[in-house]
């Protein structure tokens, strides 16, 4: 069995099916492949179409058309020796060959005899006899050819056919071969019942539009040509759910449930929306984290720490428009008095966070907390605790870029 392109459609198929998929014209024991280029048509043409080359189907039945000229040209004439010429006929009886006048007698023609005309047709029986039994040897050969041909066609399509799972080319085998081996008409309606069933489950699996339906269907007939099917459905329902969830959690388990997904793009997109809207575990842990280190750093008089958690100019800083990383440091020794001996900030961990999108995948926090001061100090009458509310927002490069400060009496 080959893979050839079809005479009509140019789909590729094979030799062996009975008819093409595509345009639904017969192959199977209808095509033949050129001597001369290998190009495949359609036996019933008299040349190939691509180089012209006279089939070997044509020129065989064109041979075959006239036996009887054939013989006539192969066999000579056969001539009665007992049968005289006219010429000579005429001399035997002339005058001449007795001696007598030649000048006053004339002698008419003598007709052949009954024994003559008997003989030529004799021949001529002969002849149409020989030509007819000629005739009868082709025609018998022809259809001993003719025959055999047909019963291998058919033992190919049998097999062809039980190899399909397609109901359609099991009706075709049917439908050409009725009188066929009773065995193997048997067999393919049987092949045919089988995939009918199979129909069925898929039918039923469809209509209940179950996840789980699909599954059994899939386990079930791991060779169904409805396979893909059945994944693309379980595909669009698992995409469904997720979809109706709509959370980065229900999409990140589409995404590992269907890694070829036919809503993968769709997925990735809905997550980036949510992501640009909620913010994450992970980014908490960062801004939480930038925050505890700035206020670490006021606590240890840390300058260089408290500085690297800041943009270079801040768009305000406890009141200051456009602050440098210098104003921060100065921080330090401001809060920091004379009677002051030691001091410790902490966070409460009551983070209010708002995301905005400032381009591509880039985002600006807008942070409220509150802190509480201790202050250790020598002045016994200056208060030791405050309370702040701190108002800030984070770049996308994960810095402070803004940060202001309410103390809350209490």
């Amino acid at each position: 069995m080959a893979i050839i392109k079809c005479p009509e459609c140019g789909h590729q198929i094979s030799d062996k099916a009975p008819i093409c998929p595509s345009c639904g014209v017969e192959i199977s024991g209808k095509v033949i492949k050129c001597t001369n280029c290998g190009e495949i048509y359609f036996n019933d043409e008299e040349c190939c179409p691509n180089c012209h080359q006279p089939s070997v189907r044509y020129r065989t039945t064109e041979n075959m058309t006239n036996p009887q000229e054939t013989l006539r040209s192969a066999v000579p004439p056969i001539i009665p020796q007992n049968v005289q010429t006219k010429s000579e006929t005429v001399r035997q009886n002339s005058p001449s060959s007795h001696g007598g006048n030649t000048s006053d007698i004339s002698t008419p023609p003598i007709p052949p005899t009954n024994s003559q005309f008997e003989q030529k047709k004799n021949n001529n029986n002969k002849y149409i006899w020989i030509s007819i039994v000629i005739a009868l040897i082709v025609c018998a050969t022809c259809f001993y050819f003719y025959s055999n041909a047909k019963d291998n066609q058919e033992q190919e399509d049998y097999e062809y056919a039980m190899q399909s799972t397609d109901p359609a080319v099991l009706q075709s085998y049917l439908d050409k071969y009725k009188d066929a081996d009773q065995a193997h008409i048997d067999s393919i309606q049987s092949h045919l019942e089988i995939l009918k069933h199979k129909d069925d489950d898929w039918n039923n699996a469809v209509i209940s539009g179950s996840r789980s339906a699909l599954e059994d269907y899939i386990r079930n007939n791991p060779d169904s040509p409805h396979k893909q099917e059945a994944l693309n459905k379980i595909d669009s329902l698992d995409w469904i759910s997720a979809s109706n969830e709509n959370t980065i959690d229900a999409y990140q388990q589409y995404l590992s449930n269907h890694v070829d997904g036919i809503h993968i793009d769709e997925a990735n997109e809905a997550m980036k929306k949510i992501k640009s809207k909620e913010v994450q575990s992970d980014e908490k842990q960062m801004i939480s984290g930038l925050f505890r280190k700035f206020f670490q750093s006021v606590n240890s008089r840390n300058e260089l720490g408290l500085t690297a958690t800041v943009e270079e100019v801040m768009t305000s800083f406890l009141g200051k428009h456009m602050a440098t990383k210098s104003d921060v440091a100065s921080f330090i020794d401001k809060i920091y008095k004379d009677d002051i001996t030691n001091m410790n900030f902490k966070i409460n961990n009551d983070y209010k966070i708002k995301k905005k999108e400032v381009g591509e995948d880039e985002f600006e926090y807008q942070v409220e907390f509150t802190a509480e001061q201790s202050i250790e100090r020598t002045n016994p009458e200056l208060p030791t605790n405050n309370h702040f509310r701190i108002n800030a927002k984070v770049s996308p490069d994960g810095k402070i870029s803004e940060m202001n400060m309410v103390k809350i009496i209490k």
